[in-house]
């Protein structure tokens, strides 16, 4: 089901696609949340994380192109609402997916919503495409390895072998395969520049995980994940959105 939220001037409007969106895509439409000024959409967006976004055209003093202009990527699908068909041909220069006339036609919308979905589905196979690129290319190099200080030297260690990186202060635990632990005089934020281009993501203040070794994950405010040296993690519910887009898995949303 898409998430999606409406922004629009007119009460009466977002009445009208509420009430089409409730009795005619019940099943693959989701609204989760409208607003009635670019300012209040902008934080709308932030707070709830859309996949799609319903946008008026004309919003007070502004319009929905002033709304799009605050982000470098659109990171969401964008339906234009609109009474003017001379709109629709800008609404494409900024890639939207489909546009709406007002009132809401319901077969319309209907036929928009499908098309939504398989743009969004062809979004998150290309990640997942893309990843499995990246695997397939590493798998042909050989093991990159970082040097860690210890007390007697310097030990190399396959980044493969990383588990986990967990703070301590100033310090960090390394948790490697095999039960090994390795503790450095190094912080968290160091070893998340280094290893976030090896798949790791920081789910937590506290957490550095190697994705290769998430077994499974658990629905809640922020979540869970469980390793596959069964070690339970707590995943911070600002971090969750971008951590479930790096696995490739939206659908968990």
């Amino acid at each position: 089901m898409i998430s999606a939220v409406i922004i629009d001037d007119e009460p009466h409007c977002i009445e009208r696609l509420l009430y089409v969106a409730h009795n005619y895509c019940q099943t693959s439409l989701n609204i989760i949340g409208t607003a009635g000024t670019v300012e209040k959409g902008l934080q709308l967006i932030g707070d709830l994380k859309p996949q799609l976004v319903f946008l008026d055209i004309e919003i007070h003093e502004l319009t929905g192109f002033d709304l799009l202009q605050q982000y470098p990527v659109i990171p969401f699908q964008v339906v234009f609402t609109t009474a003017y068909q001379q709109y629709a041909i800008k609404a494409f220069k900024f890639s939207a997916v489909d546009y709406l006339l007002k009132p809401v036609d319901p077969d319309e919308l209907v036929e928009t919503i499908k098309r939504v979905g398989e743009r969004i589905d062809m979004v998150s196979q290309a990640g997942k495409i893309d990843m499995l690129f990246q695997n397939i290319k590493q798998l042909n190099q050989p093991a990159p390895r970082i040097a860690v200080p210890t007390m007697n030297g310097l030990e190399f260690i396959n980044i493969k072998d990383i588990i986990r990186c967990q703070s301590d202060g100033n310090y960090t635990t390394i948790f490697l395969i095999g039960k090994k632990e390795i503790m450095v005089a190094k912080t968290l934020k160091e070893f998340e520049s280094v290893l976030s281009d090896h798949h790791f993501f920081r789910i937590h203040n506290s957490h550095l995980v190697n994705l290769a070794f998430i077994k499974s994950y658990q629905k809640g405010k922020g979540g869970s994940v469980l390793l596959e040296d069964k070690t339970e993690l707590e995943v911070s519910s600002r971090r969750k959105d971008d951590f479930l887009l790096k696995l490739g898995s939206i659908n968990f949303r």
